[in-house]
């Protein structure tokens, strides 16, 4: 796809097949949010999940969303109507939550925005796709049972495909994303707070094209 974020749609299957790697990003500095951003997509990563987890990621979303086009922004960490709303504002295109609740799904569709849900049980499983969910996060993945917890849905939940999240890394995302019903991992190691202290832009670019040559 070459569409900017400004004038695309993007469902929550094309936001995981889109590169290998979600990063997860965790941004305490505004100043840090564009030239990020810019070295993420020049390394060939651009759906950005920025996190709700700082007071200023609204502001870093915003920023991100304004200047950077070729730049898809997300909002992580989604928990309540209210976070749906504001990241829909400062110009989320999509959602990304560490659980689901029907109300948390129902506030992405009015806002437009595509939602993976997290689940972590086949209880959580099914009440996401009561609802319509065929795409969603597994989180925490190695905490809740990793690889061998994916291999065991695959039978029961065949039509699912996952996005595990939590505790992957670059030297274990392909034990992942190997598997069948995995389009892609979210991981933080893309952008390390080191690099972003610093403004290694250049480790970032280095990292981001890793990433998109992993195996799937």
């Amino acid at each position: 796809m070459t569409t900017s974020s400004a004038a695309a749609t993007f469902t929550a299957l094309q936001v995981m097949q889109d590169a290998p790697v979600i990063p997860v990003i965790v941004l305490h500095d505004v100043a840090h949010a564009v030239p990020m951003a810019r070295a993420l997509v020049a390394g060939g990563i651009r759906m950005l999940e920025v996190t709700l987890r700082t007071p200023q990621a609204l502001a870093c979303m915003e920023a991100i969303a304004k200047e950077v086009p070729d730049a898809v922004v997300g909002a992580g960490t989604v928990r309540s109507p209210a976070d749906a709303a504001a990241a829909a504002k400062a110009g989320a295109r999509f959602a990304v939550s560490p659980g689901y609740t029907s109300t948390v799904g129902q506030a992405c569709r009015d806002h437009g925005l595509s939602l993976l849900p997290g689940v972590a049980s086949g209880s959580e499983i099914m009440m996401a796709q009561e609802d319509g969910y065929t795409e969603l996060k597994f989180f925490p993945a190695m905490q809740a049972g990793g690889p061998a917890m994916l291999k065991a849905w695959s039978g029961p939940f065949f039509d699912v495909r996952f996005c595990p999240t939590g505790g992957v890394t670059a030297t274990n995302a392909h034990d992942f994303l190997s598997l069948p019903n995995v389009a892609c991992v979210g991981g933080s190691w893309l952008v390390p707070a080191d690099a972003l202290a610093q403004g290694d832009w250049a480790r970032i670019v280095a990292l981001a094209r890793e990433a998109t040559q992993l195996p799937r």
